[in-house]
């Protein structure tokens, strides 16, 4: 009936043509929530109606036949749904519905609702007509190419998350905060995602087309975070970002130096060569880039002594040898201070009911998963509840967050004894940044339950049969390791070490204390003091600044280790420093004219010349990546940069500042100017 009465009953003679296609930005754009994409095209969410405005060269009538055509990637097939047609009349419908929504003249507004699992990318628009025995499209014109994303806000699709803030926070948000640091001094890092940014989309498409992944399967949540997470390393398919933690990184840019996303993504896709080089906070940054520039709902995770079990038995063996000191050579598995990884909250029709919600996937380069070094989606419930069975990669994230510490013995035949188990120290602590605030939010206990917790041990044992008990520990003494939480890079380090007697006997513990630099992975970057001590009580040390300070290179983590013995009684403790950076002062002008301007300022404390000083600005909506090199700061020297630059997107909207150099890294610093809108988006 409405297409009957939207028809005049013209003459056929005039054969119906296309004078223009109108897809509708500033009607769409809102209502999809993607009005701050900065792209000349159309972006959409699947699931939900969009408008777009035919003008023909005359008024429909009864008896016209044509469709609207959607296309996507180089061989389009309706069985595969890359090829969708949206018949209006008497026709039926295709994978997508369609509507007439109004008619005026000429001029015919339709209605187009893509299905909630349709692929995601970008598509050719066309209008095609009926011609004698065939069809006739409309010119290829690239101004109507549409984007369609997965759709957060829509119920029936894999992707829905409920909760408004939820969706403000985890698709919209295109800045963040990722956790750094130690369980005792967490730190942050500003890091800004960009996914909005020019080129920022189809960087993010051309890492799918660059995986090979059939473009069928691109509207498959589970199958795109999957690839999604092998894509990000380059270690066996040419992807995003090489990882390096040699502390050597004359061919590239050391990860230190990044502020976000966006130079990363766009490098990439202008090359198609990978970018140097990144570390798990870099692979976690550009991954969540990646998956909230398509719309899926995801944050950044970091795990305090976060495991590597590279032997797969859900334990972290550390080796020691007959004297004490740790037996580097034969250690295979490491405690990082901190791992990054994603969670993303998608529907799991591949699992049984109940493993939906947040789900870990991980791009740093680890171990390989179905043959590609990739991690997840994996369960968060399916880790916590300790069922290890389903996909994918369940068993290496448990071992992350809740791998028992056996630390083991090694004497002249080579025999291994473990003479102390840790189960509490793995996994500390688990954050990622709160929802609407710049606040750390502890999600721990969505991984795990409290130490103890009978639940944890039937469910952990019924499914792995691999926690170790290990011996029955002395209470006949123990010891601690005290340093300071904080301490400045340049400090002396105060640290104290207490042994406790529970006996009645006097006891003289001989002991050894081991100071090293480590990365973050836990591995020995420079090992830089051995004290052999003996104690009864308590024992005060002065690491003076001067030892370390040479050593430390792009590494900020001090670690000291004691082993002690006392009779048949083994002692061991450990502490991780992260020693504190230096400011950096940002400060951004009022804006006049539509322009702002952001002043950095910078000054040298130290008493050494810092050399090759890379200074960078970034921030998302206002200020693209900008650097500026410094061959030498000299001892007690300031330094100051200013820029002017035009907001691109209104509020209070934050820009990063950056200092890094061989002799110090990761300094940075925020400031969130309110920005006026300049312009209107199309």
């Amino acid at each position: 009936l409405l297409w009957s009465a939207l028809c005049l009953f013209l003459p056929l003679s005039v054969a119906l043509d296309v004078q223009n296609i109108n897809m509708c930005q500033d009607i769409n754009k809102p209502k999809h929530y993607t009005t701050d994409y900065n792209t000349p095209n159309l972006v959409v969410r699947r699931g939900q109606e969009f408008v777009m405005r035919v003008t023909f060269n005359r008024p429909l009538v009864a008896g016209d036949d044509f469709h609207i055509e959607f296309q996507i990637g180089s061989d389009p097939s309706p069985n595969k749904g890359s090829l969708v047609m949206v018949n209006f009349g008497n026709r039926i419908n295709g994978l997508w519905s369609g509507q007439i929504l109004e008619s005026q003249g000429q001029c015919v507004t339709f209605g187009i609702t893509p299905t909630t699992n349709a692929i995601v990318g970008k598509f050719q628009v066309y209008v095609a007509i009926s011609r004698g025995n065939g069809m006739q499209r409309t010119k290829r014109d690239a101004a109507t190419d549409m984007y369609l994303l997965f759709n957060a806000w829509c119920p029936e699709d894999h992707v829905f998350l409920p909760d408004e803030a939820e969706r403000q926070e985890y698709v919209l948000n295109d800045e963040g905060v990722i956790y750094q640091g130690s369980s005792d001094s967490v730190t942050e890092r500003p890091w800004t995602y960009g996914q909005f940014e020019r080129g920022i989309l189809d960087a993010c498409i051309f890492v799918l087309d660059a995986s090979q992944m059939p473009i069928y399967d691109r509207g498959n949540i589970v199958k795109v975070v999957r690839v999604g997470s092998a894509m990000m390393n380059s270690q066996d398919d040419n992807g995003v970002m090489v990882g390096n933690w040699s502390n050597d990184y004359s061919m590239g840019k050391p990860p230190t130096s990044w502020t976000g996303s966006t130079k990363i993504l766009l490098q990439y896709a202008n090359t198609g060569v990978p970018v140097c080089f990144a570390q798990c906070w870099v692979f976690a940054g550009v991954f969540n880039t990646f998956l909230r520039c398509l719309g899926i709902p995801a944050r950044v995770i970091t795990n305090y002594n976060s495991a590597h079990d590279n032997t797969g038995n859900l334990k972290t063996d550390l080796i020691f040898n007959a004297d004490g000191t740790p037996d580097r050579r034969n250690t295979r598995d490491s405690i990082w201070n901190y791992h990054c990884w994603n969670e993303v909250i998608i529907k799991r029709s591949d699992l049984p009911p109940g493993l939906e919600g947040w789900q870990v996937v991980d791009a740093t380069p680890q171990e390989t998963s179905d043959g590609y070094f990739r991690c997840g989606p994996a369960p968060v419930i399916a880790i916590k509840e300790g069922q290890l069975c389903y996909p994918f990669d369940c068993g290496f994230v448990f071992a992350e967050v809740n791998s028992d510490v056996v630390f083991l013995k090694r004497d002249k035949y080579g025999n291994l004894t473990p003479f102390k188990v840790d189960k509490t120290y793995i996994g500390e602590k688990i954050c990622t940044k709160a929802v609407g605030s710049q606040q750390a939010m502890n999600i721990t206990d969505t991984y795990k339950f409290p130490e103890g917790n009978t639940h944890t041990h039937i469910h952990t044992h019924t499914h792995t049969h691999t926690h170790t008990r290990g011996p029955k520990q002395t209470h006949n003494a123990c010891d601690s390791l005290r340093p300071p939480l904080q301490c400045d890079i340049g400090q002396d380090i105060q640290l104290t070490v207490t042994f406790k007697n529970n006996g009645n006997i006097l006891r003289t513990v001989q002991a050894h204390l081991d100071c090293d630099i480590i990365f973050y992975t836990g591995v020995v970057a420079s090992h830089f003091k051995d004290i052999p001590f003996n104690a009864t009580v308590l024992v005060p040390f002065k690491i003076p600044a001067y030892e370390y300070q040479d050593q430390l290179s792009s590494q900020t983590c001090v670690r000291f280790m004691v082993t002690a013995q006392s009779g048949n009684v083994h002692l061991l403790d450990f502490k991780v420093v992260e020693l504190q950076t230096p400011s950096v002062k940002v400060m951004v002008g009022p804006q006049l004219n539509q322009e702002m301007a952001v002043k950095v300022e910078f000054t040298n404390i130290f008493s050494f010349p810092l050399r090759g000083v890379t200074l960078s600005l970034e921030g998302a909506g206002l200020i693209a990546p900008k650097t500026k090199y410094y061959r030498e700061i000299a001892p007690q020297t300031t330094i100051s940069w200013q820029e002017v630059f035009t907001p691109r997107l209104p509020g209070l909207r934050r820009i990063t500042a950056l200092i890094d150099c061989q002799e110090v890294r990761q300094v940075t610093s925020t400031t969130r100017p309110a920005a006026e809108p300049t312009h209107s988006c199309h």
